[in-house]
């Protein structure tokens, strides 16, 4: 029994009995989008019938007993009673895996205040201790023994046992958590390396479907390739901000259009890992070639603005451009620049196909064999067997017998 007298909407509140808001309310927010100013009903037939459903629906997989599944059934409800034309609310469901963290292991021999380096610790009965990945130096695997003993109150008289003048810690891959000390908080990777390279590394890690562990050691390596592309638009040791208006060569503008018909499919695929690799390989193509066309550089910061926003609208601005390169049209690829000296050729093994290798079409057959002979696939596929017959025809096929 509630004593309403002693409620003063203050310190005691009322209990909620509704919940609807929270259930129902959350879960057709989409139709009120569609027909938001609607004073009359939750949204029109006129509205509902041009817009149908949600064309992508993403969330994490523990949406799969929340959200998702409350909206699943409000949405079959109000198709029932023949308030909405469709049975579900979204066309395609994508469930972006988890980042996990990688934990960091100190090993104490037992009975002790005295931790040994990974490698020793099999020489001693050990039990494993969580440790904040702060105190590794550089986001590597080594332990600050000075940080680590003013971690803890009984770490301070710690004793530590080395391999070569180091503590290594343990590493295992986990979820984030911060009861495993393995949380990385993002504002400070992005003071220290910018969001640019936080947003592409978290690309870089692998499909977007995929659980993925988080490694601080790999962000150096899309920070390079941002100051590498940073530097397409500029020249000399001062930074100069140099692009010309002289015509592109083809070769420069097989680059281009090689990146923009990768990254659009990539795009409708959501494989946007495979994206980073592309602006990778772009900059370090039109690296090697020197370009400095506004014609090439132009259209490569469209590309990679929705990857890397902030650095591609500040080279936007240095373009000339007043508006925002959000509003430019995407490029479009033209088959033309990839035509003609090249061929992909379909890699078979005894007759079925099981990889695709690009090769220039002015390689000869004896080129060709070498090439493929030496590719990782053929030596996977081949394992310790010597194959019996290879079967090249220039342009056509490769086929490996045996």
């Amino acid at each position: 029994v509630v004593d309403n007298s002693l409620i003063n909407n203050e310190t005691i509140f009322p209990i909620e009995l509704n919940t609807m808001p929270g259930w129902a309310g959350s879960s057709w927010y989409w139709l009120r989008y569609m027909d938001a100013k609607n004073d009359n009903e939750f949204v029109s037939k006129e509205a509902v019938d041009y817009w149908q459903n949600v064309d992508l629906y993403m969330g994490g997989s523990e949406h799969a007993t929340g959200h998702l599944l409350y909206s699943r059934f409000w949405q079959k409800f109000l198709f029932d009673k023949g308030f909405v034309p469709t049975d579900e609310y979204a066309k395609k469901l994508i469930n972006q895996g988890m980042i996990l963290g990688m934990t960091a292991y100190a090993y104490r021999i037992n009975g002790t205040n005295t931790f040994v380096s990974k490698s020793l610790k099999d020489q001693h009965e050990t039990t494993p201790i969580r440790i904040d990945v702060k105190l590794l130096k550089d986001g590597g695997d080594e332990l600050d023994t000075e940080k680590f003993k003013t971690w803890r109150e009984d770490f301070a008289n710690a004793e530590f046992i080395l391999e070569d003048g180091k503590y290594i810690t343990g590493r295992e891959v986990e979820k984030m958590s911060k009861s495993y000390y393995n949380v990385l908080n993002p504002d400070d990777i992005c003071n220290q390396y910018g969001a640019d390279s936080l947003r592409l590394y978290e690309m870089f890690l692998g499909p977007v479907e995929q659980s993925k562990p988080w490694n601080t050691q790999g962000l150096s390596g899309v920070y390079s390739f941002l100051k590498k592309f940073w530097r397409l638009y500029h020249s000399g040791t001062e930074e100069t901000f140099f692009v010309s208006e002289d015509e592109p060569t083809k070769e420069e503008m097989k680059v281009l259009h090689q990146t923009i018909k990768k990254v659009d499919e990539d795009v409708n695929n959501f494989s946007f890992n495979t994206s980073v690799s592309t602006f990778m390989i772009a900059a370090n193509e039109l690296g090697k070639l020197k370009t400095t066309k506004r014609a090439i550089l132009e259209p490569l910061a469209i590309i990679i603005s929705p990857y890397a926003p902030h650095i591609a609208e500040e080279l936007w601005s240095k373009l000339g451009h007043e508006t925002s390169i959000a509003h430019a049209d995407f490029p479009v690829f033209e088959e033309k620049w990839l035509i003609a000296d090249a061929k992909e050729y379909p890699v078979s093994f005894n007759g079925k196909m099981k990889f695709l290798l690009e090769l220039p079409l002015s390689l000869s057959k004896e080129e060709i064999q070498e090439i493929v002979m030496n590719d990782e696939r053929t030596i996977k596929q081949l394992g310790d067997r010597t194959p019996k017959n290879i079967i090249i025809v220039p342009g056509k096929i490769i086929n490996i017998v045996g």
